[in-house]
């Protein structure tokens, strides 16, 4: 069915329940309140629109059988399939004709009340790949798409059994063993794709070493994690998962050690105060700039510019 109108086709759909979700799908009434799993194969949907956009209330855990996308530059063709982890309330863009170009798959859906007041709950943000855009999805080998289709088919099991005092915690243990592995899946990918992120390292060290040379630093501010990870064209959390991988450092440390060697350049060869280097440096209060010079160099501006001097 295509949206009546453009007001139509630009409303967001919200799915907030797994029951939404069933009957989106064109299933029947789930079987347990708070997760599934859907085989894409076997959707329907006639009651939905050829195109949209949706926000859904749930985590999700999709694998495609097969499908293409573009990393970087280059254009990638999985027939293994790959696997892409989504946190609750993103924006999903949907287009009837493109799904039919990607073979069948499944998706595991959780509501975070699943969680609420597990283990799980308290280290689910340590999956920073619930946040990675569909680019920077997760290829699988044969082998590792087996492993997680074991998991998932326990999961299932436990779903469609009759609910006891045991339910829960299987269900959620198995959801953190599958979590665990695409942990461990994803850290294999950042190896094998050591050429092309060697490539995109380089480039963002030229960038951060032209962004603290100039007069940026002054004109706009110390710069975010999230910025430098968008002028790479990257996901703020992938981005700092693929310099961890690489380099040892996260974002925030390797723009940290920018800022720090020009603070000690400034501190040697100028002799403006501390609060002015901490003004010129973009720091608001010069506190902050002390209290994170002795925090990484071990002693206060001052001490350092008296000893090197």
């Amino acid at each position: 069915m295509k949206p009546e109108s453009k007001e139509t086709a630009d409303a967001i759909i919200r799915v907030e329940t797994v029951s939404q979700l069933h009957k989106i799908a064109g299933f029947g009434k789930p079987n347990h309140p708070l997760i599934t799993i859907i085989d894409y194969s076997k959707i329907e949907q006639t009651d939905t629109p050829s195109s949209g956009r949706f926000t859904l209330s749930l985590y999700s855990i999709n694998f495609k059988n097969h499908c293409s996308f573009k990393y970087g530059r280059e254009l990638f063709d999985h027939e293994e399939g790959t696997l892409l982890c989504m946190a609750p309330e993103q924006i999903l863009s949907y287009n009837s004709e493109e799904e039919k170009k990607t073979t069948a798959g499944w998706g595991l859906y959780f509501h975070p009340d699943l969680i609420r007041n597990t283990a799980l709950e308290k280290k689910i943000n340590e999956y920073t790949f619930f946040t990675y855009n569909e680019n920077e999805a997760l290829h699988l080998s044969e082998q590792e798409k087996e492993t997680l289709t074991s998991i998932l088919k326990k999961i299932e099991v436990e779903y469609n059994s009759n609910i006891d005092q045991f339910s829960k915690e299987l269900i959620v243990s198995n959801i953190e063993l599958l979590l665990n592995y695409c942990k461990r899946f994803y850290s294999r990918q950042f190896i094998t794709r050591t050429n092309q992120n060697k490539d995109i390292i380089i480039k963002f060290e030229n960038y951060i070493s032209e962004y603290f040379s100039s007069d940026k630093l002054k004109q706009k501010g110390i710069p975010s994690v999230k910025y430098c990870a968008e002028h790479m064209n990257l996901t703020p959390n992938y981005f700092s998962d693929l310099l961890k991988s690489e380099t040892g450092k996260n974002t925030q440390e390797h723009i940290h050690y920018h800022l720090l060697e020009k603070a000690k350049s400034m501190l040697i060869s100028s002799t403006a105060s501390v609060n002015e280097i901490a003004d010129e440096l973009g720091f608001e209060y010069p506190q902050y700039f002390s209290k994170l010079f002795k925090n990484k160099v071990g002693v206060t501006p001052s001490i350092y510019r008296s000893n090197e001097k």
